[in-house]
């Protein structure tokens, strides 16, 4: 008696496919140019608060404001995200963005209202990204290519980091702040025109117009999508230690800018080649496999700093922690998954919004320990606390993979 046949595996997709899509590549483009006017009015808010107050301590607070209204607009705002059609979400937040950065501009605006401004900017910031993350799986469908679009957009925001801080200094340079200020205007006019073009209009996902709160208590009355949301944002609070400890540390190695840089952009290179082997080189089943353990060893390489390592030690340290969050190509798929079309949108701003404020708290609890503890114990705790936490919540996870398990044995993944 012949043996039942098996299923067909789904063919492995790849980035290319990803980008054929021309839908997607509409976002992607808005998504390239958004990260830039971030990261350069983020820079040039910086410079430009430092000039009219001369205190560094203010200047920092220009860049840290902007974490504590992420839980404000991720959790009030959130439902906006399933409410309303998504293109017309996305638009009108490029818009209040570019108004935002446009009103900083103006000559003799205060501290207090560049703050207020960089504070609005905070607040749109969850609801843009949660509804783009979610529009993905209406574009690309909520299988492999949904992980490789949100793989690409990570890796675009990874990588604006390295570009963007380093075209926001060379254009301070040769413009001042707030003529670099109506450069990102443009950027954010730019996406807007992108995403009210380039992407077609579907209606809202939630079919009444309730306020978030129950959708909100109904996403973590899931306990699956729970334990999906921490594993998520705690790794992120401690992988961002070493980030946040740059300075001192590159100060104790007498390193110099030079190796502050280095320092800053290990992390960052680490995670994108990460991906894009995850991405290019895995299937879906692969990445699902790989997802717990690379969890669980991805904060270990912070225990190497016990040893005192110079920086061309440090550096390769921090480049293999961040390829380890590749395991996050396994989570998108669960995470979609165990999240209801209808609730969708505000999942991920809750996603959105939570991972912003939790590396927010890290890096504060960063630098109270490297204080107290110094720069080097601080990286180690973190390593060592992480990597426990990582263990917790990967036996967390596989306690409640049913449904995922399931899902993979239906589809022959």
């Amino acid at each position: 008696m012949s043996a039942p046949p098996q299923a067909a595996a789904p063919e492995r997709a790849r980035y290319g496919r990803v980008l054929a899509v021309r839908e997607f590549r509409a976002v992607f483009a808005a998504h390239v140019l958004s990260m830039l006017g971030v990261i350069v009015s983020e820079i040039a808010l910086s410079v430009l608060v430092y000039d009219l107050t001369r205190s560094p301590l203010m200047s920092a607070l220009a860049f840290a404001v902007g974490f504590l209204p992420y839980a404000v607009g991720g959790t009030v705002l959130a439902s906006v995200a399933d409410r309303f059609p998504a293109r017309r979400v996305l638009v009108t937040c490029d818009l209040v963005c570019a108004g935002c950065v446009a009103l900083m501009t103006v000559p003799g605006a205060g501290i207090g209202v560049l703050l207020t401004l960089r504070c609005g900017l905070a607040v749109v910031a969850p609801v843009f990204s949660g509804t783009r993350m979610a529009t993905l799986a209406d574009v690309l469908g909520d299988g492999d290519l949904f992980v490789l679009g949100r793989s690409l957009l990570r890796i675009v925001a990874q990588s604006s980091l390295l570009v963007g801080y380093g075209l926001g200094g060379l254009l301070l340079t040769v413009a001042p702040p707030r003529h670099a200020l109506l450069i990102t205007v443009g950027t954010f006019l730019a996406s807007a025109a992108l995403l009210r073009f380039g992407t077609r209009r579907r209606p809202a996902r939630a079919r009444d117009r309730a306020d978030s709160c129950p959708g909100a208590r109904r996403l973590l009355a899931d306990r699956r999508v729970r334990v999906l949301l921490l594993v998520f944002w705690l790794p992120a609070m401690f992988s961002v230690v070493p980030e946040a400890l740059a300075a001192p540390y590159a100060d104790t190695l007498g390193a110099g800018s030079t190796g502050l840089g280095l320092l800053m952009c290990a992390l960052p290179v680490g995670t994108v080649a990460g991906e894009l082997y995850a991405g290019a080189r895995l299937g879906p089943a692969a990445r699902e496999r790989i997802a717990l353990p690379l969890l669980c060893l991805t904060l270990l390489p912070y225990l190497g700093f016990a040893l005192h390592p110079g920086l061309g030690s440090s550096l390769p340290l921090l480049l293999l922690s961040g390829a380890g969050s590749a395991y996050t190509l396994g989570l998108d798929q669960w995470f979609v998954r165990a999240v209801p079309e209808e609730l969708r949108g505000r999942a991920m701003t809750l996603l959105s919004a939570g991972l912003m404020t939790i590396q927010g708290v890290g890096m504060a609890l960063a630098g109270v320990a490297g204080q107290f503890l110094g720069v080097r114990a601080a990286v180690v705790a973190a390593g060592v606390l992480g990597t426990l936490c990582c263990g917790g919540l990967a036996l967390a996870c596989r306690m409640t993979e049913d449904r995922d398990g399931a899902d993979r044995i239906m589809t022959g993944r």
